[in-house]
């Protein structure tokens, strides 16, 4: 039996400083405001269950300015995924291999994606209800955007981008550094949950209970298959059933996704 080498000090100390810069300049960057969120939410009158946030607000009363604003959005929000994809290329193929893009296997990866995004889209939306009865959520608008016609394929293009900038990062790029470094691999998957969960703490205590469990599922089967795209398709389906649904959930059950306390 082969045991692993031990990746020379200099190699550590780089693999240590390519995480610290994918995280810094996008998710990492995300749970830093997040935390300051949640402290600002928990200290205001009525306290985290008191307050709201809006997904995919709108950034400018001028249709063609605001559409400009969010293709921005979406377009550089991407950059820390190009550096990581980067960071792990290989000459050989698969070239990304090891953020889990190999060879797709369509019809078995759309499946496994469905599957996903069912079970975990129906345990989010009972968590964040738990949550919010407890009053440790704030209210989430996830219907941010005014009503043009580029609206819905805006919407799906933003679950599509959270999608990859999540999985690829979090799955593929995190685990596979971290494993460089040596790090066993539940310690891995748990890690990995708690940074997916800590950038969503902007939504309180709910969002990121519902995006820890998120995590230690998703990194465990990640580990088994090691096939990123299933994921991806989930976390899309998942995000674009919110974000283009929740204008008719929040008016035909008021009381359970209106926004108001």
């Amino acid at each position: 039996m082969t045991q692993a080498v031990e990746p020379a000090p200099s190699e550590r100390g780089r693999t240590r400083w390519q995480v610290v810069l994918v995280l810094g300049l996008g998710l990492g960057q995300s749970a830093i405001y997040s935390i300051v969120a949640l402290i600002d939410a928990a200290t205001r009158p009525k306290g985290i269950a008191g307050q709201t946030t809006t997904l995919n607000p709108q950034l400018s009363d001028r249709q063609y300015i605001d559409l400009t604003y969010q293709l921005l959005d979406i377009v550089f929000s991407l950059g820390p995924v190009a550096l990581a994809a980067y960071f792990v290329w290989s000459s050989s193929r698969p070239h990304l291999g090891r953020l889990g893009l190999v060879r797709p296997r369509p019809v078995r990866d759309v499946a496994w994606g469905l599957g996903l995004a069912l079970v975990i889209g129906a345990g989010g939306i009972g968590v964040y209800l738990g949550a919010r009865a407890l009053h440790l959520s704030v209210g989430i608008n996830a219907a941010g955007l005014a009503a043009y016609w580029w609206t819905v394929p805006v919407l799906l293009l933003s679950a599509l981008r959270s999608g990859i900038q999540e999985e690829l990062v979090v799955l593929g790029f995190l685990f596979d550094r971290f494993r460089a470094l040596g790090w066993n691999r539940w310690v891995i998957i748990v890690v990995a949950a708690v940074i997916r969960g800590s950038y969503h703490l902007y939504q309180g205590w709910g969002g990121f209970a519902g995006n820890f469990v998120m995590g230690l599922i998703f990194g465990w089967l990640y580990t088994r298959i090691r096939r990123v795209l299933p994921f991806v398709i989930a976390h899309f389906i998942i995000d674009a059933v919110v974000f283009v649904g929740y204008a008719w959930a929040s008016a035909t059950f008021p009381q359970l996704f209106g926004v108001a306390p």
